[in-house]
């Protein structure tokens, strides 16, 4: 499950982040490519493509910072979707 997520993510990123090589833990916020627009089309992406809710208590930024964090949150909130 959490390849699959990784490799929507990167898919999703790649467009924002041309020619540049996105590391699964690296910042992407330090990079300079993200802007408050980018990270609401984030979330967007995030809760159409994985069919999950972010919540605001989920809006932390360290749950958005680097591709493994973001398939945490994902993995976490589908397993919580799973179990209710």
């Amino acid at each position: 499950m959490e390849s699959e997520i990784k490799t929507e993510i990167k898919q999703f990123l790649a467009s924002f982040f041309k020619n540049y090589d996105l590391q699964d833990d690296e910042d992407i916020f330090s990079l300079g490519f993200v802007n408050s627009l980018f990270a609401m089309q984030l979330i967007l992406f995030v809760e159409k493509t994985f069919q999950v809710v972010i919540e605001n208590e989920d809006l932390d930024m360290d749950n958005f910072r680097t591709i493994n964090a973001l398939t945490r949150l994902i993995a976490q909130k589908k397993g919580a979707v799973l179990q209710s």
